[in-house]
């Protein structure tokens, strides 16, 4: 039967929202919380001195000169520091690629297992390391496991979810990735002055204790249905459909996997098959979206905040302080987004952060200009005036984490037919790994050179990105996974584009 428009296609399915659903979902997003520590731990531990004079001594003196002239815009600039950060991303880059095979050939959960045991070893040699080699090899550890993690999971929640609850509960892996930076933030700041100055040790090894309790968990996780057919297990898909719906009736769900499955097996080389003119569509926001949350700017806010924050009068941790207090923004906005993605859609959450993004970037651009000037030397600000940046900052935040930041990760996962899903989600993983390390290695460089003009820089992304939503995303909130494709067919440009290829089909056929 002709299936006559979204709404219509989102209420096909029966069944509901289970607690069997809630509780796989949100163990399979605790992955976030280790991709989340580790990018919130790196920064507050190579501010700390003694990890600075222990594994970098060049860069420590190269802090106290800076301090001494004053040039807040040059005075984190080093590209051997920042490659301690960025190491991770080029692993994180290899092993989501990786994991694609592996997710299609031994389901989502194994995927996930080998991701959080990946993380462990990491963390741990991070903790015991003597010298800089094993810095660096327990950095790749951890990216091997945050790309198998962070390549998996979202596949896994979308599968397992109702469509008309995918967005919120997919949105939970955002939600953990949160609550990860934040967990990180108070660490680095309570951590900084233990065990003599070693405290950074704890830090970084306390990073192993989310990554156990995402493997322990993920070990008494079911595989989605969708994994157990395609892997030729179709009565034990069958059983677990029912559980996680609720209902006996889901012959018209499981027979649609079952299609998408058989569609899938007829692909051998799925990355073949991303080429198609009908994978195209998904294809370009598989990878636009992820590249355009990284270019954002939410790291030149992150970076400017320790220095406003001082201004106000938080001591000498205000960098550890600042960052813990603005990280508690992000747990909090991303439950918003939770509550309303399924409600008012994916394009109002893109469209209205991007607005809010730009508004504030702009904001901060003529607040740190006025305050630092090119020189780099910050005059003296009056206090209701700090305050008042410090409250742009957490607006800004607050529209990173409800818009780009959670949904960068629920799209892709839900644009894709069966059979080239994981080696999209790979794809998507992996533009977002290399557009990290390219803001990750570079950003110090950028800001000392194009100073607060780089807050214009990114403003003018956010402008790009919001007018690439507005024009080209089509609304995708209750629509079933395996009924996606009818989404790009009545949008007013994919549906031209695609009508051509059958056009070309029948001409074809025809001759």
């Amino acid at each position: 039967m002709a299936k006559e428009g979204i709404m219509d296609v989102a209420t096909q399915y029966p069944g509901k929202l289970t607690f069997r659903v809630i509780i796989t979902c949100v163990m399979a997003a605790s992955g976030g919380l280790i991709y989340g520590y580790d990018h919130g731990v790196s920064g507050g531990v190579t501010s700390m001195d003694s990890f600075l004079k222990q594994f970098f001594p060049s860069v420590y003196e190269q802090q106290i000169n800076t301090k001494a002239s004053s040039n807040q815009y040059c005075k984190f600039n080093s590209q051997t520091l920042t490659f301690f950060t960025s190491s991770i991303y080029i692993s994180a880059l290899i092993s989501s690629l990786g994991a694609s095979s592996l997710t299609r050939m031994m389901g989502r959960r194994a995927t996930m297992i080998l991701g959080g045991l990946f993380f462990v070893s990491g963390a741990l040699l991070n903790s015991f390391a003597q010298n800089i080699a094993m810095l660096i090899i327990g950095r790749l550890l951890l990216g091997f496991g945050i790309g198998c993690a962070n390549q998996s999971v979202p596949i896994y929640i979308s599968e397992m979810a109702p469509s008309q609850y995918r967005g919120a509960l997919n949105m939970c892996f955002q939600f953990s990735i949160t609550i990860g930076m934040f967990a990180a933030n108070l660490a680095n700041y309570y951590c900084a002055k233990l065990w003599n100055g070693e405290g950074w040790r704890l830090s970084l090894g306390l990073g192993a204790v989310p990554a156990v309790i995402f493997v322990v968990g993920t070990l008494f996780l079911p595989d989605s249905p969708s994994s157990l057919v395609s892997r030729g297990r179709h009565e034990a898909a069958r059983k677990e459909l029912a559980k996680i719906r609720g209902t006996d009736d889901v012959d018209a769900e499981f027979n649609d996997i079952v299609a998408a499955s058989e569609a899938s097996d007829q692909v051998k080389n799925p990355w073949k098959t991303l080429n198609k003119r009908k994978n195209r569509p998904p294809m370009v926001f598989a990878i636009m979206i992820p590249f355009f949350q990284q270019f954002t700017g939410l790291n030149v806010i992150t970076f400017y905040a320790p220095i406003l924050f001082r201004t106000i009068g938080f001591g000498s941790q205000a960098s550890l302080m600042s960052a813990a207090i603005i990280g508690g923004f992000k747990p909090l906005a991303t439950l918003v987004s939770i509550v309303l993605v399924d409600k008012f859609g994916r394009r109002t959450l893109f469209l209205e952060g991007g607005a809010q993004m730009l508004v504030c970037q702009i904001l901060m651009a003529i607040a740190i200009g006025v305050t630092f000037g090119t020189s780099g030397n910050p005059g003296q600000l009056p206090q209701w005036f700090a305050i008042t940046i410090v409250g742009v900052i957490c607006i800004y935040v607050s529209g990173f984490a409800w818009s780009w930041g959670p949904l960068a990760w629920l799209v892709p996962s839900e644009i894709f037919p069966l059979e080239i899903r994981s080696a999209c989600q790979s794809i998507t993983v992996a533009v977002n790994m290399t557009s990290i390390f390219i803001i990750a290695q570079f950003f110090t460089e950028m800001l000392c050179h194009f100073k607060f003009g780089l807050f214009l820089f990114f403003s003018g992304f956010v402008i790009i990105m919001t007018l690439f939503i507005y024009k080209l995303f089509p609304e995708t909130k209750g629509v079933p996974l395996e009924d996606m494709q009818m989404v790009w067919k009545k949008h007013p440009f994919w549906g031209k584009y695609l009508e051509k290829e059958s056009k070309k089909k029948t001409v074809k056929q025809d001759t």
